[in-house]
Order: C-alpha cells, then sequence, then structure tokens
C-alpha cells in the first residue's frame, strides 16, 4: 500500500516537473525569437502590421499547453471573469489545479484509512469544489462592498454634474475619490472611455464585471437619459434613493431570517459533524454503515435527505429584493 502510494507521488511530482520543464523551453524558445525580430535593423510596414496585436489576450495558465486547451473552452472564459469579479490573481489553470491536488491528496488520506480505492475517490471529491467556493464566497463580499459604496458615489457624482462637470469627468471623481472596489472599477470605466470606448460600452462592460442590480439599475437610468434627456442629476437622486431603500430593507430582511439561516447551518452540519466524531470515539459500531448493504441504503437515504432539507430551508428563507 505505501509502496503503490510513494509511486503515484513520485510520478506526478515527474510529471508536472517534466512539464514545467518543457513549458520554460518553449517560453525561452518564444523569447529569443522575439529578441531576433528586435534586433534586426529594418522592419518592413507590412510585416509590423502582420505581426502586431494590442489586443488583450487573457492568460487561463501560465502552461502554454493547458492555456491552449483551455482558451477552446467556454467554462474558461466563465471562470476567468468569475476570477476577476473576486478579484484574484489567480489563473483558470492555478484554479483547476488546486481542485485536482486537494481531491488527490484527500483520496489519499481517506485510503490509508479505509483502504478502497472508490471509496476513497468518491469521498475525496468532496473537496473539488473548496477553492470554487473561496472565490464564490470572496465574490460576493466583494459585490456587497461594492453595493453599500453606490448611494455615496451617485451623489458624489450628483454634486459634480450639478458643479458644471460632465458625466465622464464625474466617474473620474469616482475613481479618484471612492473607496475599492467601486473606485478601482469606476477607474477602469473611465479609462476605457478615454482610450476611445464609447460611453454605453464602457457602461456595459461595467455592469458586466459587476453583477449588482443598483449599478444596472444606475447604468440603465444614465443609457435612458443619454437618448430621451433631462436632468440627469436629478434621475441619479432617484436612483441613489431607491438604492438606499432596498439595502435599508435587504437588512431588514437579514434580521428576520437570520434564525432561519442557523437553523439550515446546524440542520446541515449536525450530522457530518456527529459522524465524525462517533468514528473517531467508535470506528467499528459507525463503519457499519457502509459495510452492510441495510446500512449503506441507510446512509444514502440520510444524505439525500440533509442535502433537500438544506436546500428547502435555503429556499424559504432566500427572499428576493
Amino acid at each position: 500500500m505505501w509502496t503503490i502510494l510513494i509511486a503515484l507521488t513520485m510520478a506526478l511530482a515527474t510529471l508536472a516537473l517534466a512539464v514545467n520543464l518543457l513549458c520554460n523551453s518553449a517560453r525561452e524558445e518564444q523569447v529569443q525569437r522575439r529578441l531576433k525580430i528586435v534586433q534586426q535593423s529594418e522592419f518592413a510596414a507590412t510585416d509590423l502590421e502582420s505581426t502586431a496585436d494590442i489586443r488583450k489576450i487573457h492568460q487561463f495558465s501560465r502552461y502554454e499547453w493547458l492555456n491552449l486547451i483551455l482558451a477552446r473552452l467556454d467554462l474558461a472564459s466563465r471562470l476567468h471573469r468569475l476570477l476577476e469579479q473576486a478579484d484574484l490573481k489567480w489563473t483558470v489553470g492555478r484554479l483547476l489545479t488546486m481542485c485536482f491536488f486537494g481531491w488527490i491528496g484527500t483520496a489519499c488520506l481517506l485510503y490509508l484509512r479505509m483502504g478502497s480505492v472508490m471509496w476513497s475517490a468518491g469521498l475525496g471529491a468532496i473537496v473539488i469544489p473548496v477553492p470554487w467556493l473561496y472565490v464564490l464566497r470572496r465574490r460576493g463580499r466583494r459585490f456587497r462592498s461594492f453595493e453599500e459604496q453606490m448611494p455615496e458615489a451617485i451623489d458624489l457624482l450628483c454634486s459634480a454634474l450639478r458643479a458644471g462637470h460632465s458625466l465622464m469627468t464625474a466617474i473620474g471623481f469616482i475613481g479618484q475619490e471612492a473607496r475599492q472596489p467601486l473606485s478601482g472599477e469606476f477607474s477602469t470605466c473611465f479609462k476605457e472611455q478615454n482610450y476611445g470606448v464609447d460611453l454605453r460600452t464602457a457602461l456595459l462592460n461595467l455592469g458586466n464585471r459587476i453583477a449588482v442590480q443598483d449599478l444596472q439599475i444606475f447604468i440603465a437610468a444614465v443609457l435612458i437619459q443619454k437618448e430621451s434627456g433631462g436632468n440627469l442629476a436629478e434621475v441619479l437622486e432617484k436612483v441613489a434613493q431607491t438604492s438606499r431603500e432596498r439595502f435599508r430593507l435587504r437588512k431588514q430582511i437579514r434580521v428576520h431570517t437570520a434564525q432561519g439561516r442557523m437553523t439550515g447551518w446546524i440542520l446541515a452540519l449536525l450530522p457530518v459533524a456527529l459522524g465524525f466524531a462517533m468514528y473517531m470515539v467508535h470506528p467499528e459500531g459507525i463503519s457499519i454503515l457502509w459495510t452492510n448493504p441495510i446500512g449503506l441504503k441507510l446512509l444514502y437515504a440520510a444524505v439525500v435527505m440533509n442535502v433537500l432539507g438544506a436546500l428547502v430551508i435555503r429556499k424559504v428563507i432566500r427572499i428576493r429584493i
């Protein structure tokens, strides 16, 4: 058993080292090729036009072969957008690698205790979504922080408009004066407009980066005012007031549903924690659940009922505004 485990670990380490060496050699060849091009004394205009590429290319992984594979998948673009929204400097390849090695490591540890490859691999798959859940949690925290700062930012925007500044200048003020994450996103919008992107596209890109409903209302108000006219400062005042009322109502709902959320967490985690504690205290007693056919049926039924109960509680306490 230990021999197989050590051999598997050495094989994975050797494979990772070989891939890293191949990728480094490929990068060195690419750098040398580019240096030779730069050192040439004369360049034709057609050559410059054919080789120059100023488009923004997303790097999904530092390994060239994995980057080429991920670039062909639509899921990689979605994961890259998710990492950007969470303000993480990870690549998609790093996220997938963390999920994979977390699964392998957990499966190896479980195999040392259980001795079954199938059960170890199945139970080890529980840790696969852990990095994903961390990214989602960080993304949600960042969106909530953005949503809290929206009314103050809109007030600053209204003040700048009343002072005679243009809309994009006022957005630039928000990028300089506001706090993160709002300042960074509005600063990006301001820079896109300065680089030649039209106002509508820059605002829609901002809405795609930050999936917050208050921001969508703000973008819709600005775009409608640009087409139909009117006093933009008064419109944005109403948007800020609406945003404050929605935020206040959401806080009240969280207070009223706090007991339900706590009940859901306790009912979902208590069977798992109790089963782990019983296994640590008396492994032979609880092992009947996966060594006996009737025990397996009871274990499957308990897992399904636990998941369904957690989903039902989540559906009850989750109120959309």
